[in-house]
């Protein structure tokens, strides 16, 4: 890994007069997944917004490949290499397998390495190859989840930001498509955000962890680190019970700073 490839410093975003996070700050460094943990409403969305212009920060900067970014037009921000996998997949239901995945390369005009770029998607996802005339309005839950990791690697992105890949999926299809993250890391060599409140496997695969609550990051260390502390342990990965009231209760001990 070299240098950092995005930089968020001291941000701020706000939903009209309403803040939803306070002073984020954190680093991606090339060929890295860096995991973002964080109960809902913690402003982990809106981070990733944020990071991709799909949201203007009030305050701060993002800084990505040494330029900064904030407040430029979501387009543009895609053009630089950043692409966007949104919660809840978001396909487009009306086209076709092979349609969303060109949607993603809509800003390339190499159509013959969008075409081998096409090939691998298949070749990580297998069953998209299968069904490449369906449309993205019958897929499973696991089929529309891999469908909108491809189209979000048909850019060829420089970092990926990937939020709640997990959410609503199976045991068995969370291990698939996490074993397709790290690939696409190794083999593509692909920077990742993660956002996700599956912090076990989150933290097993990323090398660094952020831990966001209400608006602000409250907790940063090595991803093995933060699977050995107890707290983590007690509220990510033991008593969900708990919930954010205990997250809160922990944030007075102080435990975190």
């Amino acid at each position: 890994m070299s240098g950092p490839l995005l930089e968020i410093r001291n941000v701020e975003t706000y939903y009209g007069p309403v803040m939803a996070i306070r002073g984020v700050s954190l680093t991606v460094s090339e060929g890295e997944i860096v995991a973002v943990l964080g109960a809902n409403g913690a402003g982990k969305t809106t981070l990733l917004k944020t990071a991709c212009g799909a949201l203007d920060c009030s305050k701060g900067q993002v800084i990505f490949d040494g330029h900064e970014i904030q407040c430029r037009d979501p387009d543009w921000v895609a053009r630089q290499g950043i692409s966007h996998v949104p919660e809840g997949r978001e396909v487009f239901p009306l086209l076709s397998v092979t349609e969303n995945l060109l949607m993603g390369a809509y800003c390339r005009k190499d159509r013959a390495a969008v075409l081998r770029d096409m090939d691998t998607v298949y070749d990580y996802f297998p069953v998209l190859r299968d069904i490449r005339g369906r449309l993205a309005a019958y897929l499973s839950g696991g089929q529309q989840q891999m469908l909108a990791i491809g189209r979000g690697f048909m850019s060829r992105p420089k970092l990926l930001l990937l939020d709640e890949p997990s959410l609503g999926l199976s045991p068995v299809l969370v291990s698939e498509i996490f074993e397709i993250i790290e690939r696409l890391n190794r083999e593509q060599n692909i920077s990742i955000l993660l956002v996700e409140q599956n912090a076990n496997i989150a933290l097993q695969v990323s090398s660094r962890g952020y831990v966001m609550e209400v608006g602000g990051m409250v907790m940063d260390d090595d991803s093995r680190k933060l699977l050995e502390s107890e707290d983590i342990k007690e509220f990510y990965l033991g008593k969900k019970d708990e919930g954010v009231r205990g997250l809160r209760r922990w944030k007075k001990k102080k435990t975190w700073r």
